[in-house]
């Protein structure tokens, strides 16, 4: 039997859902390209391989979020360092909303969710191409 816990991932969600700001897919489509924003991938390598990516977007793993955004972190990296909005987005936006709220926690000003993550995106008509692993 499992053991009960005292706040499940509904109630994380829920939370989340109510401390940051979310676009819809279709919203996200008109927003891919502007100068002014990063379309943020957090989805699982595998993910990428098996399903495409949305075009010029960023892949930074879920697992390692917090440390590239962070500036005084090792693994840090310029992009998050760049006067543009955030668009988070995972395969259905549960993992991009739990991970915009922790941005937000952490002080970065314009971060925001993909409602639908990669699914909505699909189904809202946005493209999708091919992702290739940087080697080395």
């Amino acid at each position: 039997m499992p053991q009960p816990l005292k706040h499940g991932y509904k109630a994380l969600l829920a939370e989340a859902e109510a401390e940051v700001e979310s676009v819809e897919a279709a919203d996200a489509v008109s927003m891919a390209g502007r100068d002014d924003v990063v379309i943020v991938d957090l989805r699982d390598p595998r993910e990428l391989e098996r399903e495409g990516r949305i075009p010029g977007s960023f892949h930074a793993p879920r697992g390692m979020l917090e440390f590239w955004v962070d500036p005084e972190s090792p693994y840090f990296k310029p992009v998050f360092g760049e006067d543009k909005t955030f668009v988070l987005h995972c395969a259905s936006g549960w993992r991009s909303l739990l991970a915009t709220q922790q941005l937000k926690r952490m002080g970065l000003p314009k971060v925001v969710n993909m409602k639908g993550g990669f699914s909505g995106w699909k189904a809202a008509g946005g493209p999708v191409e091919a992702w290739q692993q940087k080697k080395g």
